[in-house]
């Protein structure tokens, strides 16, 4: 990615909803497990960045740095047009204020398998990239750890996030010197793996929208990796460019090893096709769902490699992430990303409300 533009990506993509009856129940499942059909689970005057929902139907998201100054960082849904400050109003920044203990600029957002809540906060006002992780029934803060500056320099936009807590590592993707970065929570050493072309944009991957193509700075949209899953098991991690239609593994037990990068670069594999896409989440089974831009949808690659289009709906004006519950349903955050200031001369183009939706895919 050109200097320039990654200076610019900086500035652009610095890249819940009303409480849900409880899903767990078969009857509920029943009544409303319609194959790729949107619910609405909540609509914003601001724009979300990501969502994550638990088994229980408690759902989380950040604010997406785009939104302006809305005193709020990190919310849970509490109604179909209401949320609250979470885990409390204490570690949101309120306008203009960040500080040390408050929440900057979250956008990446992951739950783990021991009732954790995790956020990438990329810090873009304090200049400082941090991982916040919380205990879901609690609120009580986890972990807070800070990445070096060598690894994580005033340039880089570390916008999503998946954790393996049982076995104690955080792995990131940079989007704006595209890398991975790899966290070891019982020590907070962070190591980063980079210059590989599968993490760099392709050439013939446009991003077009509703016949737009995509400008930064007067130039067509051109950025590496973005986004980043992890198998089930833990055992590995799956990425792929934004600007790319790749979809690659590598096994994450090399990142916890410390081997060399080009051990890790010898085992990175083609795991299959992929769209343009901003978020994706890998289900339990092994499939794949990754958001669409291009498509306004969501496209499914099946554990054993088939590429499908999932859902294409025109309401999905940039479907921001997609994340999985353990129910069988695919939550999404929406946000018209490509009509935000930062991406139009200083103007808003986009209309509220932005939404965060949520799908039926049988990921149980």
């Amino acid at each position: 990615m050109q200097k320039t533009f990654t200076g610019l990506l900086l500035t652009l993509v610095v890249s819940g909803c009303g409480l849900l009856e409880n899903t767990n129940t078969d009857q509920n499942v029943e009544k409303a497990a319609t194959l790729a059909q949107l619910e609405t689970v909540l609509e914003l005057p601001f724009r979300p960045g990501n969502v994550s929902a638990t088994k229980s139907g408690r759902v989380f998201a950040t604010v997406h740095p785009f939104a302006g100054e809305q005193g709020i960082q990190l919310l849970e849904v509490t109604g179909p047009n209401s949320y609250q400050p979470w885990p409390s109003s204490k570690v949101q920044s309120p306008k203009g204020q960040y500080s040390e203990n408050t929440i900057d600029t979250p956008l990446g957002i992951t739950k783990d398998k021991q009732g954790g809540l995790w956020i990438v906060d990329m810090g873009l006002h304090i200049g400082k990239t941090r991982i916040w992780g919380f205990d879901i029934d609690s609120g009580e803060l986890i972990s807070k750890i800070v990445l070096p500056t060598d690894i994580a320099p005033a340039n880089s936009f570390v916008q999503d996030l998946v954790v393996d807590r049982e076995r104690g590592w955080v792995y990131l993707a940079d989007l704006a010197n595209p890398g991975i970065l790899a966290v070891e929570l019982a020590t907070n050493k962070v190591r980063r793996f980079g210059n590989h072309p599968s993490l760099k944009p392709e050439v013939n991957a446009k991003m077009v929208i509703n016949g737009q193509a995509v400008m930064f700075g007067g130039k067509p949209a051109n950025t590496g990796i973005n986004p980043i899953t992890l198998s089930a098991d833990g055992e590995t991690l799956f990425f792929g460019a934004m600007n790319g239609r790749t979809w690659y593994s590598v096994p994450a037990k090399l990142f916890r090893d410390g081997v060399a990068d080009d051990v890790i670069a010898h085992h990175i594999t083609r795991v299959g096709e992929k769209p343009i896409s901003d978020g994706a989440t890998t289900d339990s089974f092994g499939n794949h769902f990754i958001t669409n831009l291009n498509e306004n949808g969501i496209d499914k690659l099946s554990a054993n490699g088939v590429f499908t289009p999932f859902i294409r709906d025109a309401r999905l004006n940039w479907p921001d992430n997609v994340s999985a519950d353990d129910n069988g349903w695919l939550y999404i955050s929406v946000n018209q990303l490509h009509k935000s200031p930062r991406f139009n001369d200083g103007a808003d183009i986009g209309k509220a409300p932005y939404y965060i939706y949520r799908v039926w895919a049988n990921t149980q």
